[in-house]
């Protein structure tokens, strides 16, 4: 049996290879060019040390003093006595220029549909298959795309879960700009978007705790690949609650996808909140950190994402600290729009 394995770094790039069923994870790395340091190869120097994000493992030995009792609790390994034993991701703290010299790839794909689905957002698929083979990504990852004609290049998470030819991107429509202006005025299927994926140290780790998700405005689409792959796996075995923040309620979009996940995802919970409602809006309003359930949260350690723009961040990381929430563990992408 063979596994898929990513290999993620502090720079944000991920790598990718083939692992057979209780190969030593340094071994099949070596294989595939992704030269992991490494020195002694005995389990005792910890220089191949990394982290298991997600999947299933064991390791044959590890000296104590490579990783102590509390790393192991952490799923820190040593990738010299790793053996895989699933599809898995691992992360080393330290730039992939340290063991490759290879990037993340380029790429081409075409149109497949545009398509407006809020005042201020549009999705965008793109279709790699000519490729030969869908992206390998890990679901909050994102790519950077060209835009038709120009030289500006625009970063976008994925919408959609890995292992699909066929890419989807949420985009903000801006007032103004070289990505906005082509979406409405030229985009066309069939053309031609040139893009460098995957990039993005934020993505799903390994899943052991309640999941409390915040997305604010096309944030959103980092955790609709969250999502997706959660829901193709037929659950977690963990309450997953999204908070999804926008200014005018017209500005949600992808409602019913995601309230068709609380039938593909036990324990699933969905909260829009919108800061500038009208007077027909009848859910929460104002700001996702007055709306954070924080009898639910106390209760038990969690996993916390956020993805959006910087102010909705920091208002969260702050409302987390306020409370005490240390037990938490906070993964976050904070984007700044660009204004052209």
């Amino acid at each position: 049996m063979t596994y898929k394995v990513a290999f993620s770094f502090a720079d944000g790039k991920t790598l990718f290879c083939n692992v057979q069923n209780n190969e030593i994870l340094l071994d099949a790395a070596l294989r595939s060019g992704i030269k992991i340091p490494l020195d002694c190869r005995e389990g005792v120097c910890a220089t191949c040390q990394g982290r298991c994000e997600s999947g299933q493992y064991t390791q044959d030995y590890v000296d104590d003093e490579a990783l102590s009792a509390s790393d192991l609790a952490e799923r820190k390994v040593l990738s010299c006595q790793t053996r895989v034993q699933s599809d898995a991701a691992f992360y080393f703290d330290f730039d992939s220029s340290l063991c490759t010299s290879s990037g993340p790839g380029s790429l081409q794909g075409t149109v497949s549909e545009v398509r407006q689905v809020s005042p201020s957002t549009a999705i965008v698929q793109v279709d790699v298959g000519a490729a030969g083979a869908a992206l390998d990504y890990l679901p909050g990852q994102y790519a950077r795309l060209q835009v038709p004609g120009t030289e500006h290049r625009r970063s976008y998470s994925f919408a959609c879960a890995p292992g699909r030819s066929n890419l989807q991107f949420l985009i903000r429509l801006l007032p103004s700009g070289v990505m906005s202006d082509y979406i409405r005025e030229r985009c066309q299927v069939g053309d031609v978007i040139h893009m460098e994926a995957p990039l993005g140290a934020f993505y799903l780790r390994h899943i052991d705790r309640p999941l409390v998700m915040v997305a604010g405005g096309t944030g959103l689409s980092a955790f609709l690949g969250m999502l997706e792959q959660i829901a193709g796996q037929h659950g977690c075995g963990q309450p997953v609650h999204l908070y999804y923040g926008v200014r005018e309620a017209e500005d949600l979009c992808e409602i019913s996808r995601i309230e068709a996940y609380a039938t593909r995802i036990p324990g699933f919970r969905f909260t829009p909140v919108v800061s500038n409602p009208n007077p027909d809006w009848p859910g929460k309003t104002g700001y996702i950190a007055e709306h954070l359930e924080l009898a639910e949260l106390r209760d038990q350690p969690f996993d916390l994402y956020l993805c959006g723009p910087p102010p909705m961040v920091e208002s969260i990381k702050d409302w987390r600290q306020q409370h005490g929430l240390d037990q938490s563990r906070l993964y976050l992408e904070k984007f700044t729009e660009s204004n052209s």
